[in-house]
């Protein structure tokens, strides 16, 4: 979905997870690019950094998860020819911060001192009880670039 105003615009991306709700996985007003809360989910509804042994013992990895939701973010951001060097503000929510070493170990592969500003903060829960993590960007993207 495009809105009529140029310069401001909201979509959801092909090949990426549909989102559980009614909102985009990106919003452009101007020159920033606002991306949705994004998570490890795989379009085919399954999510990087679960497993589930042949007991039906799950194991979640935030390391695995963490990757896969920055590469989320990379993807989402393509779409408007941006990419993670682009990103200018980030906001992180943990299920659990016992998990914030490894969170901080894979985010410090995509990002360094000269990144984004970081929030991260614990929340109670997330939408799916296999999510250890959820972020969400902000990007400074110039209209050519789209």
């Amino acid at each position: 979905m495009t809105d009529m105003n140029p310069g401001n615009e909201a979509r959801t991306v092909a090949g990426k997870a549909t989102p559980r709700g009614r909102f985009p996985h990106l919003k452009r007003a101007g020159d920033l690019v606002f991306v949705s809360g994004t998570s490890s989910r795989r379009p085919d509804n399954t999510f990087a950094g679960v497993e589930v042994d042949e007991l039906g013992t799950t194991s979640l990895d935030i390391r695995v998860q963490t990757a896969a939701v920055l590469d989320n973010i990379g993807d989402i951001l393509a779409s408007v020819g941006a990419g993670l060097a682009d990103v200018v503000q980030v906001t992180s929510y943990l299920v659990n911060m016992n998990d914030f070493g490894g969170y901080n170990e894979v985010y410090g592969r995509y990002f360094d001192e000269t990144g984004p500003s970081r929030t991260t903060v614990a929340v109670h829960q997330l939408p799916h009880p296999h999510l250890l993590i959820e972020i969400q960007a902000v990007a400074h993207v110039p209209g050519e670039r789209s």
